[in-house]
């Protein structure tokens, strides 16, 4: 279990129920120097830390609040580079492995003139597959309040079993279980198996947020603006809530007594890259605050209006960390929207 002088417990406390731990993958995306182009047409790239669980860890972070980060990076210049980024960004990384047999994962991602993303990923296998449940920081996950997870952890082995194993322990622990799939369909070996695998655990999390292409996929081609459909094929007796988010339009949510939507924000877009992960660091930073929010709609949608702000903040700049937003910064652009 190699560790590293770049870790950092930053002062975390024992039993902290404010404390999110965010689990999965830490890796290095590389963005185009030009806009509006293929892989291939691109002259450039910049290289930018990335992996969904990792930015809300650091969102949650800028937002103030308290963050802990579990995964596995390659024992190279480029994972000692991002366990030092989180520990810049005051995100607790001492459960940050290091394997020294495989590389820190790479993704060369792109947003084209026609506004898709494209993706190419390089990991065969990358550290972060090769994830051990010996591996995991068990401690560090039982003083969580909140335990994040997407499901990339969840395509192969020995990742997959790491990854129960650590929501099994969170649960034990009396932890709130919170799941964004964020589909990433390049990367499954089949659509099948994306799907088959994405819900395996559908039904452990009291949180789930989704993406309107997410339900499309998931229920098979059903109407993604239906309140019946994501009632009847998504929400489960144990949920406590589901956010269904509509990008820049905002986002609808369900509870077992209420549901609504919240506008998003106006804010004029130079790279959506980050912003769902923006947006979770908002909600799961106020639930972190009290878990009762999901129960009164009004702090609710008081909650979900932040972290709009959280998401539109994050497309006004380049790059997923660099553009998370403090709370300060968000206060400041809701009032102005008044």
């Amino acid at each position: 279990m190699a560790t590293d002088p770049t870790s950092a417990t930053n002062g975390v406390s024992e039993n902290n129920n404010s404390l999110v731990v965010c689990f999965g993958e830490l890796l290095i995306d590389f963005v185009p120097m030009v806009a509006g182009v293929s892989l291939a047409e691109a002259p450039a790239f910049k290289k930018a830390p990335g992996g969904a669980p990792a930015n809300v860890a650091v969102g949650i972070a800028k937002l103030g609040g308290s963050s802990a980060f579990i995964g596995k990076v390659g024992d190279d210049e480029f994972g000692y580079m991002l366990a030092k980024i989180l520990k810049d960004n005051n995100v607790n990384n001492s459960g940050v492995r290091f394997d020294p047999t495989a590389r820190t994962a790479l993704a060369f991602v792109t947003l084209r003139a026609d506004g898709e993303r494209e993706f190419l990923f390089f990991r065969n296998p990358s550290a972060d597959m090769l994830f051990r449940e010996e591996e995991l920081d068990v401690a560090l996950i039982k003083k969580a309040g909140i335990f994040h997870y997407g499901s990339i952890s969840l395509i192969e082995e020995p990742s997959r079993s790491t990854h129960l194993a650590a929501m099994g322990i969170a649960k034990k622990a009396g932890c709130f279980l919170s799941y964004d799939p964020n589909l990433r369909l390049a990367l499954w070996p089949s659509p099948e198996a994306a799907r088959e695998g994405i819900m395996s655990i559908w039904d452990q999390a009291d949180l789930i947020k989704i993406s309107e292409d997410e339900i499309t996929f998931l229920t098979g081609g059903d109407d993604p603006y239906s309140d019946e459909v994501v009632l009847t094929k998504l929400f489960h007796p144990k949920l406590k809530l589901l956010i269904v988010t509509e990008g820049s339009a905002g986002c609808r949510y369900y509870t077992k007594e209420f549901k609504g939507r919240v506008p998003g924000v106006k804010v004029k877009a130079v790279d959506t890259t980050g912003a769902g992960d923006a947006f979770v660091s908002g909600v799961l930073n106020s639930i972190a605050s009290d878990q009762s929010v999901c129960q009164d709609e009004k702090r609710l949608r008081e909650a979900l209006l932040f972290a709009n702000a959280c998401g539109g903040l994050t497309v006004t700049e380049r790059g997923a960390i660099p553009a998370m937003p403090t709370k300060d910064d968000v206060l400041q652009f809701l009032s102005n929207q008044k």
